[in-house]
């Protein structure tokens, strides 16, 4: 048998740590690796209880795996905050080390078999709280490796990206104990083929479910033409330094657009609006005027656009008013979507999933010297206002869902604008703030996914970054380079069907999550009786 020294140990949480670096898109994009990404960890948990060292040792090799992944993934994070940056890899690799330390207690307290089975119970439940708190950060849901091979996961429409995590861990778990049997329990390799042999059965069929769907899979033809517009204005130097007007005339004149193919809408990126003004005063502003004169060169077809939204308030409605200074009343401040159809029928959505640090400040219900720490990218800071529920926008045509960026990345927020009746998924963002980077590749990839889940074509406008078009298989079909202006005019179907994950949402996260508190519970109940016991 074979005993992990420190040294061996430390190497081992490293390299979990870059494999699963590697296993992410844009990151290394080896998304075969993330199979086996977590069995150098889980080695190291085995050799730690084997040798009944104390359990906090397997929390201080954990963070050290996750805060590698971290690192690895989201490093260019830090070109909004470098301090918030930092916070944000320490705090979420805290997190993540905690879930796998109360796998190990499970494991420790209850039993190996029970334990692994905590492994995927806690790991799920921590991803769907990851979509659901205060401090929501699901950017690193492990089923997002998969964005950038639609073909491999088109059964998301059943299970979501969730169901991508549990498929990924199942393998590590079955390679690994295999690995375990070997190095730490001195078995030979020849008796551990059933391992083998069901981890490739794990794989095999979910793979040949998923490519028999991808390509029986026929998009009804009910076609809207759009038009996706990409300004590629500098955030940091013109964006907010730049008149109103001027901007707005480089997002229509970004490329060129056919108005006898008789466009259906005109989508433009997030906060193309840079200055804030009152949802009340849309036309005394003159942008009522300028849309309509927009509207002439595009055939008359709506414009949904980002925008920096104000409301005022007789009280208090969220924990986002503010009380005014000069009299009396709150404010509340909105990233928004606009949708301008005439000059009397125009409608907002706001922003319900806000960028933890950068438009919501959490736990300032609790503690409210908290909104100070606000980082600021050029438009309003602190907490904003959100929608109560999810909301969609309708043209004379059809229905859609208005997505904001990061909110592209919450597959049950989407999912829910889906079941209330949006035929097609439009995504504004801008994505300049992480510049050059695997950042806004990431965020583009991620939307194939949303179009699996709901079956429904995606239309992406990005100020700049890669601007697309997405089948409802989740196939890229259109897209644009990083920093220049252009302009997509396709055809997309739209599509009124809902899948099951359309209805039921993240139903596997819910129901783990049920599943993990009664599992902590009997982890405790067992740790205590042993107490006692002693």
């Amino acid at each position: 048998m074979h005993k992990l020294s420190k040294k061996q140990r430390y190497f081992l949480s490293v390299l979990s740590g870059i494999l699963m670096t590697i296993s992410f898109p844009y990151s290394g994009s080896l998304t075969i690796v993330g199979f086996i990404a977590w069995i150098p960890i889980l080695l190291v948990e085995a050799s730690i209880s084997k040798e009944n060292y104390r359990s906090r040792k397997v929390f201080t090799h954990s963070f050290i795996t996750f805060l590698t992944y971290n690192l690895g993934t989201t490093w260019w994070v830090i070109y909004a905050s470098g301090a918030g940056g930092c916070m944000a890899f320490i705090a979420n690799s805290l997190l993540m080390a905690f879930v796998f330390y109360l796998f190990h207690l499970t494991k420790k307290h209850v039993g190996a078999k029970e334990g692994y089975i905590a492994l995927l119970v806690y790991w799920i439940s921590f991803e769907y709280f990851h979509y659901n708190w205060e401090s929501s950060w699901p950017w690193l849901t492990y089923g997002n490796i998969f964005s950038i091979h639609p073909s491999w996961v088109q059964w998301y429409s059943y299970s979501g990206a969730l169901g991508g995590t549990l498929w990924v861990l199942i393998i590590n778990l079955l390679i690994f104990r295999a690995y375990q049997n070997v190095l730490l329990k001195g078995e030979a390799w020849k008796i551990q083929t059933p391992f083998f042999y069901l981890a490739g059965l794990f794989f095999i069929v979910p793979m040949i479910i998923s490519i028999s769907m991808y390509f029986s899979y026929t998009e009804k033809k009910d076609p809207v033409n759009v038009i996706v517009a990409q300004p590629n204005i500098d955030p940091y130097n013109e964006k907010f330094n730049v008149d109103l007007f001027e901007q707005l005339d480089v997002l229509f004149n970004s490329g060129k657009y056919k108005k006898e193919l008789k466009p259906d809408l005109f989508i433009a990126p997030e906060t193309a609006i840079a200055y804030s003004f009152y949802e009340n005063q849309l036309q005394q502003i003159g942008l009522s005027n300028y849309f309509s004169k927009r509207q002439e060169t595009l055939g008359g077809c709506p414009i949904l656009i980002g925008a920096s939204t104000i409301k005022i308030y007789d009280k208090k409605e969220s924990p986002a008013s503010t009380k005014l200074e000069d009299g009396p009343g709150f404010i509340e401040y909105y990233n928004t979507s606009l949708l301008f159809n005439n000059k009397t029928d125009y409608s907002f959505v706001h922003k319900s999933k806000l960028v933890p640090g950068v438009e919501k400040i959490p736990f300032t219900s609790y503690f409210s010297f908290l909104e100070n720490l606000s980082i600021d990218l050029g438009g309003t800071t602190g907490t904003l206002g959100i929608e109560k529920e999810p909301q969609i926008l309708t043209t004379e045509k059809f229905k859609f869902a208005p997505v904001i960026c990061y909110e592209s990345i919450f597959g049950e927020f989407v999912s829910q604008q889906c079941k209330k009746g949006a035929e097609l998924i439009c995504i504004i963002t801008n994505d300049g703030w992480w510049r050059n980077t695997p950042g806004y590749k990431q965020h583009n990839s991620f939307a194939s996914l949303r179009a699996i889940e709901n079956r429904r074509s995606v239309v992406r406008s990005a100020n700049t970054g890669t601007s697309s078009i997405i089948n409802q298989r989740g196939e890229i079909t259109h897209k644009t380079d990083w920093w220049v202006p252009a302009t997509i005019q396709a055809d997309v179907n739209l599509n009124k069907e809902l899948t099951f994950y359309s209805i039921y949402g993240d139903f596997m996260g819910r129901s783990l999550s049920f599943v993990g508190v009664l599992l902590l519970l009997f982890t405790f109940v067992k740790y205590f009786k042993k107490l006692v016991n002693r």
